[in-house]
C-alpha cells in the first residue's frame, strides 16, 4: 500500500554551509535559500500536497550574529512584499506561526497583511514557522487551555484538549518531515505534531533541494510501513492509518491477563 501524503514539514537547513563551501558569506546562502522557497512551494503544489510547513527561524536562532539576524529579517520582509501577489494568483494561503511580537512593527504588519490577503485560498496551505519553538508551542497551548477552562486543573487536560490550542490546531499533523543539510535532529520543531511523523534526513543543502530531491523524499515515504503501535501482521490485515483522534487519545489500558 502506498501511503497518502497531504502535509510535508521541512527544516530548511544548510544555507550557511552551502555558502561557505563556495567561499561566500553566509548571507549569500540565505538569499539562495529564500529563493528556493518559491521553487519548493510550486513543487509541492504541483505534486498535490495540500499543506507545507517550513521552519524558517527558530526561537534559538536569536543567538546568531546580529548582522545575520538582520539579513534574515530583511529577507523575510522582502519575501512577504514580493511573493504575496503571486501566492494569491496561485491559490496559496500563507500563515505564520511563532511569537511574532519580537519582530519589528513593519514586519508584523506585513505578516498580518499577507495572511489577510491570502486567507481564502486553499490550493496549498503554506505555514512559515518564524521565532517558533515546539516547547513554546506546547506551553502556550497549556496556558490557552487553562484560560478557556477556568476552574479546571491540569488533570482534566487530555491530549486532544491540548492539541486544540496548538498554533497548528486547524492543520493535520505532518506525515513527512524533511530536514536538509545533513543534520539528524528536529531542533525543537513541531515536537507535539510529529509524534508519528516519518523523518527524512538528507545531506543536500537547502539551496540545492529541488523538485527531484523532493520526489526522492516522497517516494521514500510512500513505502514506509506506518504502524502506529501495531504489529506488522496487524498493519497487513488493516493498512488504513488510524484516525487522528485515535492517535492522540488517552493511553490505552493494558489488557487484564489471568495468570492464576
Amino acid at each position: 500500500m502506498v501511503n497518502s501524503l497531504q502535509h510535508i514539514a521541512i527544516i530548511m537547513d544548510g544555507n550557511g554551509r552551502w555558502a561557505k563551501k563556495r567561499l561566500m558569506p553566509r548571507t549569500v546562502g540565505h538569499v539562495k535559500g529564500a529563493a528556493n522557497v518559491r521553487h519548493m512551494v510550486k513543487a509541492c503544489a504541483d505534486a498535490g500536497v495540500t499543506y507545507l510547513t517550513l521552519f524558517a527561524f527558530s526561537s534559538e536562532n536569536w543567538r546568531r550574529p546580529p548582522e545575520e539576524i538582520s539579513a534574515l529579517m530583511g529577507l523575510f520582509l522582502q519575501y512577504l512584499e514580493n511573493e504575496v501577489a503571486e501566492m494569491k494568483a496561485a491559490g496559496i494561503r500563507l500563515r505564520v506561526i511563532g511569537d511574532r511580537s519580537a519582530f519589528a512593527p513593519l514586519l508584523q504588519s506585513r505578516i498580518d497583511q499577507a495572511e489577510q490577503e491570502t486567507a481564502h485560498n486553499n490550493r496549498l496551505h503554506l505555514t512559515i514557522a518564524a521565532n517558533y519553538g515546539g516547547q513554546w508551542d506546547v506551553l502556550n497551548a497549556m496556558r490557552a487551555w487553562q484560560v478557556a477552562h477556568p476552574g479546571k486543573n491540569l488533570q482534566d487536560l487530555d491530549a486532544s484538549g491540548l492539541a486544540a490550542h496548538l498554533s497548528t490546531a486547524d492543520l493535520p499533523d505532518p506525515e513527512l518531515l524533511i530536514r536538509t543539510g545533513g543534520e539528524s535532529r528536529i531542533s525543537n520543531f513541531l515536537l507535539w505534531q510529529t509524534a508519528y511523523t516519518e523523518l527524512y534526513f538528507t545531506d543536500v543543502f537547502w539551496p540545492d533541494f529541488d523538485a527531484t530531491a523532493l520526489k526522492k523524499a516522497t517516494q521514500w515515504f510512500e513505502h514506509r510501513v506506518r504502524r502506529f503501535g501495531r504489529t506488522d501482521d496487524q498493519v497487513a490485515a488493516n493498512p488504513e492509518t488510524p484516525a487522528a483522534s485515535d492517535q492522540i487519545s488517552a493511553p490505552l489500558s493494558p489488557p487484564h491477563f489471568n495468570i492464576s
